[in-house]
C-alpha cells in the first residue's frame, strides 16, 4: 500500500488496522545507492537472496567499489600521490555543496598533519597513519540520504578524554571557527 508516496505494511491488532512505515534500504532499480523505500515483497526477496548465497545490487557495488580501493590502496603504499588522486577523484564525484565542502578540509587535513596519507575509504575521502590505519574519514550526506554530512575519527585517532568523548561530528558547512576546530582536532588526532 502506498500512502503519501511512502510505502507502509498493514497488519491488524485486536481487530485494529496498523500501519508500520518500511525501513530505508538502497533502491537498485533507479541506478542509485540514495536511501529509499521497497515493498514488503522486495525487502523479502533480498532477504531470501542474501540466505541463498546471493547479493543485493547494493552490496556488489560495494563489493566492487571495495575492490577498487583495495587495487588502489597497493599502489598508493608505493606512491601517496595515487592516493591522493583517488581521493581527489571521489571529492569532484560529489554534488555541491559537499564537494566545496570536502575539498577544504582536504586542505585543512593535509596542511594540519602532512604526516597522514590521503586515500579512499569505502568510497569517501580518507587520511590513513604510517601503519596503514584510517585516522580520520569524509562521509557524504548525499551518498547515505542524511541530512549532514560527517567528519569521522577511528581509533588510530589520540582523541582520548577520559572515559568519554566524541569521534564523530556533522558538518553542514565550513566557517572559520569550524576549520579551526577542525585543523586542532586533527593535530591532536595525530599526537
Amino acid at each position: 500500500m502506498s500512502v503519501a508516496g511512502l510505502w507502509v505494511w498493514s497488519c491488524s491488532t485486536n481487530n485494529q488496522r496498523v500501519e508500520i512505515p518500511e525501513r530505508p534500504c538502497y533502491n537498485s532499480r533507479q541506478g542509485d545507492l540514495r536511501p529509499q523505500h521497497m515493498s514488503r515483497e522486495e525487502i523479502l526477496m533480498s532477504k531470501e537472496k542474501s540466505k541463498s548465497g546471493g547479493f543485493t545490487a547494493a552490496e556488489q557495488a560495494a563489493m566492487k567499489e571495495r575492490t577498487k580501493e583495495l587495487k588502489a590502496e597497493a599502489r598508493a603504499s608505493k606512491n601517496r600521490a595515487e592516493g591522493e588522486k583517488a581521493l581527489l577523484e571521489k571529492i569532484a564525484e560529489m554534488p555541491e555543496p559537499e564537494r566545496a565542502m570536502a575539498s577544504r578540509l582536504h586542505e585543512i587535513i593535509t596542511a594540519s598533519a602532512p604526516s597522514l596519507f590521503p586515500k579512499t575509504w569505502y568510497g569517501m575521502p580518507a587520511y590513513a597513519n604510517q601503519d596503514g590505519k584510517i585516522v580520520c574519514f569524509f562521509q557524504s550526506a548525499h551518498k547515505f540520504g542524511s541530512r549532514y554530512a560527517t567528519l569521522g575519527f577511528n581509533d588510530a585517532a589520540k582523541l582520548d578524554e577520559g572515559a568519554l568523548w566524541p569521534t564523530a561530528f556533522a558538518l553542514t558547512g565550513l566557517t572559520a571557527a569550524e576549520e579551526k576546530t577542525i585543523a586542532a582536532l586533527v593535530k591532536k588526532a595525530v599526537g
